[in-house]
């Protein structure tokens, strides 16, 4: 279909044809602004649907016809994604591509937003099981989203630090997160000696966690173990600063614990006491 209109003096200068107008023009005409927002992301979403549907067929057909480098040994698939847009629209399209299992370290980022998307995925029948940090414990909006999701079916579990994290799909598809002070990005890996390791990894972390339950704030439940962490810190001689980061707790709640720790041990300095409670934890364990 062409749009056309008059022009008492003849067409402006540029354009080609009697009223003819360009493809913009004529889109301004038929669509609104709104409409034209949402046609593109229609198409957005379309374009991650595809590309992820060309990586299954690609991950098919190397099954048959393996790829190898020089030397004669198979080449992982890893592919990097960066931005937002990008990457919430390849999590959509991994997530509804699931099927059986979804598996969550969660150490901050993006990965804490997408309360929404597991609650589909337990929707649908799909089994979610998350290790976040002991500190989500006490965050009450953060809370409250957690218990949104155990209430719908999935389990939670914390423990003190998760050094980085990622998500795997399906025993099989590995999605690492990049660092929290940068743009969103991820490294997506399609290797099943990669999936093994964080299957692994993500079992180890599962046996020494704790369950998130009730609705009780605070770190009443893993108090022990928060300590134990906070002790091998202080021994290493880390200041209160970056024990905090480390665990992803705030520095006065840090120095709270210390001073308890400090307190319970009649210890004069941390070093002290992280020494003492660090041969405590021990010798109990």
């Amino acid at each position: 279909m062409t749009l056309t209109t008059s022009y008492a003096g003849g067409p402006p200068a540029g354009e080609g044809g009697p009223g003819a107008l360009g493809p913009a023009g004529a889109a301004d005409r038929v669509m609104g602004t709104g409409e034209l927002r949402e046609a593109v992301r229609d198409l957005e979403r379309e374009i991650y649907r595809r590309r992820e549907l060309i990586d299954q067929i690609r991950e098919r057909i190397t099954l048959f016809e393996p790829r190898r480098d020089g030397e004669g040994e198979p080449r992982s698939t890893v592919e990097y994604l960066e931005g937002t847009l990008e990457v919430r629209g390849f999590l959509k399209t991994a997530s509804d591509g699931c099927r059986e299992e979804v598996l969550v370290l969660q150490a901050g980022g993006v990965v804490e937003e997408l309360s929404d998307t597991y609650l589909g995925l337990v929707a649908r029948g799909v089994t979610v099981r998350i290790i976040c940090q002991h500190r989500n414990r006490a965050d009450v909006a953060t809370r409250m989203r957690m218990k949104r999701l155990t209430d719908a079916g999935a389990i939670i579990y914390t423990v003190s630090h998760v050094p980085r994290s990622a998500i795997v799909f399906d025993r099989s598809l590995v999605v690492l997160f990049g660092v929290q002070d940068e743009e969103a990005n991820v490294a997506r890996v399609h290797n099943q000696g990669i999936a093994q390791f964080f299957l692994d990894l993500f079992n180890h972390l599962w046996e020494m966690a704790t369950p998130l339950e009730g609705i009780d704030f605070g770190y009443a439940g893993v108090a022990d173990d928060l300590q134990q962490s906070i002790a091998a810190l202080m021994a290493k001689g880390y200041t209160d600063e970056v024990v905090a980061r480390k665990l992803g707790m705030s520095v006065r709640s840090c120095r709270r614990h210390i001073a308890t720790m400090m307190r319970d041990l009649d210890a004069t300095s941390r070093f002290q006491a992280g020494v003492q409670a660090a041969r405590t934890f021990l010798n109990a364990g």
